[in-house]
């Protein structure tokens, strides 16, 4: 559909997050704890984080939980009966994401639909709706224009928001749910914005490298093992960099019993584990942590592009922020794009 461009006054939105909690919907918002800003349920505006560059974790769990029970058991005479998890989520507007996470959330869709349709997460991907906010700060960390993004990209939201010098917002409608979004809103979203020049509002995050160059040469260094054990020197297989990641999918599966009852857990897991492909026998195929780094890395700028046509990466930066040895993925991206074949 063809993109409406609207006027969202300043003084609107806490009106907006009214509308939309008395139909009933969960607002999940950049909110902040401490030194930490995380995507929680809110019912006002005011409950947002303001002046930030980007929220320590992704709003990925909306579709996505790091904890969710697939089905329960119970063994009644010696006979294990099964119930499956229903799944019932609730109608959810995730407000503030930034474009690169709005992005994401396509990568995970690629992921959980297209050889297996996992109804646990596209029965909550039908109930979402991304209202996106452009981002008008970066910092060092941010690679978005490098992976195919943008600080003001469309790609993902239902509705795009772009502040504006006054408080406003150029509200951008993107998809039928952001219209029904707007035009339950009563009117909220106002006639203007056709003379805005959104460029000039954005931040701006030059482009490092080429994406489709990386991948090339990410494939001619596979058996680089110098490159690969010389990036992962600092690397201590934490995890940290897969559970703030807003595209990374790995889980395992758990089942747990107390007595005669017991439930199927799907848990977040990642590729960074020394366990993550550990086989019952005891051999372990990437039994190094230089192997572990290459696979994260491969995974998401050679193979995720190949079989998706998307980026397994969005350059929001989160991992680099989190990492404990500061592994900066950047700069480590940077340095294979420089090494001689």
């Amino acid at each position: 559909m063809a993109t409406e461009r609207k006027i969202l006054k300043k003084e609107s939105l806490g009106q907006l997050f009214e509308k939309m909690t008395a139909a009933g919907k969960r607002i999940l918002a950049p909110r902040k704890t401490g030194d930490q800003i995380r995507f929680e349920p809110v019912t006002s505006a005011k409950e947002m984080a303001a002046d930030f560059v980007q929220s320590t974790a992704s709003a990925k769990w909306a579709v996505f939980p790091a904890v969710e029970e697939m089905l329960s058991f119970r063994t009644v005479d010696k006979e294990t009966k099964l119930e499956e998890k229903q799944s019932k989520p609730q109608p959810t507007v995730v407000f503030g994401i930034r474009p690169c996470d709005a992005a994401a959330f396509k990568a995970l869709h690629a992921v959980f639909a297209t050889d297996y349709k996992d109804d646990l997460f596209l029965d909550r991907w039908a109930q979402v709706a991304l209202i996106g906010m452009s981002c008008t700060k970066a910092d060092d960390y941010c690679f978005c224009t490098s992976v195919g993004g943008n600080p003001g990209g469309t790609e993902g939201s239902d509705i795009l928001l772009t502040p504006l010098a006054n408080g406003d917002y150029l509200a951008e409608i993107l998809t039928e749910k952001g219209q029904q979004l707007a035009a339950s809103s009563d009117g909220l979203f106002a006639a203007g914005g056709g003379d805005i020049d959104k460029e000039a509002l954005l931040a701006k995050v030059t482009p490092k490298f080429d994406a489709k160059q990386m991948r090339a040469k990410m494939d001619a260094l596979f058996d680089n093992e110098k490159l690969w054990t010389r990036q992962s020197l600092r690397c201590t297989g934490c995890g940290a960099c897969a559970y703030v990641c807003p595209t990374c999918s790995c889980f395992d599966i758990q089942d747990e019993r107390c007595g005669s009852k017991g439930k199927r857990l799907r848990c977040w897991d990642s590729c960074g584990f020394s366990l993550f492909t550990l086989h019952t026998s005891g051999h372990n195929p990437r039994h190094t942590q230089a192997q572990r780094w290459r696979q994260r890395l491969m995974h998401k700028f050679s193979y995720g592009p190949e079989k998706y046509e998307l980026s397994g990466c969005v350059g929001c930066g989160r991992c680099s922020r989190a990492c404990p040895t500061d592994m900066n993925i950047l700069e480590h991206l940077l340095e294979i794009a420089e090494e001689k074949l």
